[in-house]
C-alpha cells in the first residue's frame, strides 16, 4: 500500500480520532477524500467531517466498505459488541461487496487491518472478537497528540506483517512519536507516556502555586511553569543527552537551583514519579484482565 492511496475508517469520532484525521491529512499519509469517520452519535461524525473534509457515514458497513485500514477509536465498554456486529465480505448491506481486502508486498490478499486506540483491551480480546476477520494492531496514544506531540506504543497481533506495523509507525506517527513495542510493555507505555501528561500538568501547577507564593502573578507564573517544562523537554529531545547531565550544567556550586533540588529531593519528587508511573501501569494491567 503507497503512501499516497491509503483509505483509512475511523470507528469513533471523538477527540484522539480527530487527533488523527488532522495528523494523517496535515502529514500527507492521505487526502481528506480517503478518510471515512463514523460514530455511535452521528452529529459527532458529521462534525469532524466538516472541519477535516473526511467523508461520515451512518454505518460501519459503509465505512468498511470504502476503507482498507480502520481505526478503532470507541469506549472500551462499547468495543467488543462494534468489533463483533462489523459484516463479513458478501455479507454488506444490499449485497454490496466488500472493499477492505488489500494486496501487501508479496501479492497476496491479506484482509483488513484494524488498529485499536480502545484502552485497557488486549490483543487477545481484540482478535477473538473479530474472528479471523482483521489483522489487529493495539496501540496506546496519548493527549498531546491533540496538538502534534504526542507518544504513542503500538503491539502487533496474529498475522501482522512488517508492511501492516510500518502503517501503524506512519498513522500514529503523524501525530508525534510512534514506536513499536512488545504487548507485555504496553501497559507500562499507558503508566508513563499515556498517564504522564496529567503527571506533568501536576507539576507544572504546583510550579506556578510556587512562583505565586513568591510574589508572581498567577497568569504570568502559569505561562513561565509551562514554557520551562516546555523547554527544559525539548532540550533532552533535541541535544540527546541524559537529563542529569543537563540537570548538572545549571546547577551551581551553592547556587539557587541545587537549592531548590535538595528540596525536590527532601520531599520524594522522584520517588513520587516513579511510584505514579508503577500505580498507573499496575492499574492498566487490572483493566486489561
Amino acid at each position: 500500500m503507497s503512501e499516497r492511496d491509503m483509505k483509512i475508517g475511523f470507528i469513533g469520532s471523538g477527540k484522539m480520532a480527530t487527533a488523527l484525521v488532522q495528523g494523517v491529512i496535515k502529514s500527507g499519509i492521505c487526502q481528506p477524500a480517503d478518510i471515512t469517520v463514523s460514530d455511535a452519535i452521528p452529529a459527532v461524525a458529521a462534525g469532524l467531517a466538516a472541519s477535516t473534509g473526511a467523508t461520515a457515514v451512518t454505518t460501519n458497513a459503509e465505512l468498511l466498505a470504502r476503507s482498507e485500514v480502520v481505526v478503532l477509536a470507541v469506549k472500551p465498554q462499547d468495543a467488543i459488541a462494534a468489533i463483533e456486529a462489523l459484516p463479513v465480505p458478501g455479507q454488506m448491506d444490499g449485497g454490496a461487496s466488500m472493499k477492505w481486502a488489500w494486496k501487501s508486498a508479496d501479492g497476496k490478499s491479506a484482509g483488513a487491518l484494524l488498529l485499536s486506540i480502545v484502552a485497557g483491551l488486549p490483543i487477545a480480546k481484540l482478535e477473538q472478537a473479530a474472528a479471523g476477520r482483521f489483522r489487529v494492531i493495539r496501540a496506546m496514544p496519548n493527549t498531546p497528540a491533540l496538538i502534534l506531540q504526542g507518544a504513542s506504543g503500538f503491539s502487533a497481533g496474529t498475522g501482522v506483517t512488517d508492511e501492516d506495523a510500518e502503517i501503524a509507525r506512519r498513522v500514529f506517527g503523524s501525530v508525534g512519536v510512534a514506536v513499536q513495542v512488545k504487548e507485555s510493555l504496553l501497559d507500562a507505555v499507558t503508566g508513563l507516556s499515556g498517564s504522564g501528561p496529567a503527571y506533568i500538568y501536576t507539576v507544572i501547577e504546583a510550579l506556578a502555586d510556587g512562583g505565586v507564593l513568591m510574589g508572581l502573578p498567577r497568569e504570568l507564573s502559569l505561562q513561565l511553569a509551562a514554557q520551562t517544562v516546555a523547554g527544559a523537554a525539548g532540550m533532552v529531545l533535541q541535544t540527546g543527552r541524559h537529563p542529569a547531565a543537563l540537570r548538572d550544567e545549571v546547577t551551581s556550586p551553592g547556587g539557587t537551583t541545587i537549592a531548590g533540588i535538595e528540596q525536590l529531593e527532601a520531599k520524594g519528587l522522584r520517588t513520587a514519579l516513579i511510584s505514579a508511573v508503577r500505580a498507573a501501569t499496575t492499574r492498566a494491567k487490572e483493566l486489561g484482565q
